[in-house]
């Protein structure tokens, strides 16, 4: 079994007797194993070096304490909440594979059972005929309605009809399943950003949201896939999916210091109940094995 990242953290404390550049360069090197970008591992070390030279800081649980304070400062997290009384629509954006099509199941049964009676989903990956399926089947688990056209036809026409849909029945949530395929990205981004206009004409004002789904195991990928994207619409939040907080996971710090862009839900396993809001001194603590 993998250790995870506060085992390594850990072992390394044990196995050095000073605190000095040797340590620092291995905990460079213990960071970007737990997926947080060499370029952001190299600049938290040197302010972490910096901070408990000039403070005369150490003992190994100071330095963890100011190690987790220069993390938490770049893990950001945001609270999704769909406006009650008016069309809300959701873009959920990610590439095949990351659990991109359970995470909306997971986040509608969410907001159905939090109350939030009108929520529909569009099957706008309209290329793989699986995904259409796979929502369908979602849909009549978890009692909710889902709007799709025929494998092939326009994703732009399935969220217009899914966000009519909504707006028939007064305030509701739109959550829209895109397709990911990043093979070519200039087809994709044209086709995200034809989507994008008609979610954007849907939605009431302030209503519309860009979420990317990112598998938390895949490291510097995940990150990849959020610039791609994030350059394509301006992605306002992360789902981060198979996170179990183990070796890897740290993936969160660098797309909150690189792109800006904050954490919503975390999930933690294939069922609709493992999913919720991210927590960023709990993510910090897990890590870090604190």
């Amino acid at each position: 079994m993998k250790k995870s990242f506060g085992e390594k953290l850990k072992s390394l404390f044990s196995k050095k007797a000073a605190i000095n550049d040797d340590f620092y360069d291995e905990l460079i090197e213990l960071l970007v194993e737990g997926d947080i970008g060499a370029k952001t591992s190299y600049e938290i070390v040197d302010e972490l070096q910096k901070i408990c030279s000039d403070n005369k800081i150490r003992e190994q649980d100071q330095i963890l304490q100011e190690l987790k304070k220069l993390l938490l400062a770049n893990v950001k997290s945001v609270e999704l909440a769909p406006q009650k009384d008016k069309v809300n629509v959701w873009m959920i954006l990610g590439v095949n594979g990351v659990g991109k099509t359970t995470s909306v199941a997971k986040m509608a049964k969410y907001y159905k059972d939090s109350g939030f009676d009108n929520v529909v989903l569009a099957s706008a990956d309209t290329f793989r005929a699986a995904a259409i399926e796979q929502l369908d089947l979602h849909g009549s688990r978890i009692g909710v309605r889902v709007v799709s056209h025929q494998h092939g036809s326009d994703p732009s026409a399935v969220v217009y009809d899914a966000a009519e849909a909504v707006r028939a029945k007064g305030p509701g949530l739109v959550l829209a399943d895109t397709a990911g395929r990043l093979h070519n990205k200039e087809n994709l981004v044209r086709e995200l950003q034809k989507i994008d206009k008609t979610c954007r004409s849907k939605a009431d004002e302030g209503c519309y949201k860009k979420i990317i789904v990112i598998d938390a195991t895949t490291g510097q990928n995940a990150l990849r896939q959020a610039e791609v994207f994030n350059e394509a619409v301006d992605v306002d939040a992360v789902i981060m999916t198979k996170y179990d907080s183990t070796a890897k996971g740290g993936v969160a710090v660098t797309i909150g210091r690189e792109l800006g862009i904050p954490v919503a839900f975390i999930c933690t396993g294939e069922k609709y109940e493992n999913i919720g809001f991210f927590n960023p001194e709990e993510y910090v603590d897990d890590f870090l094995g604190l």
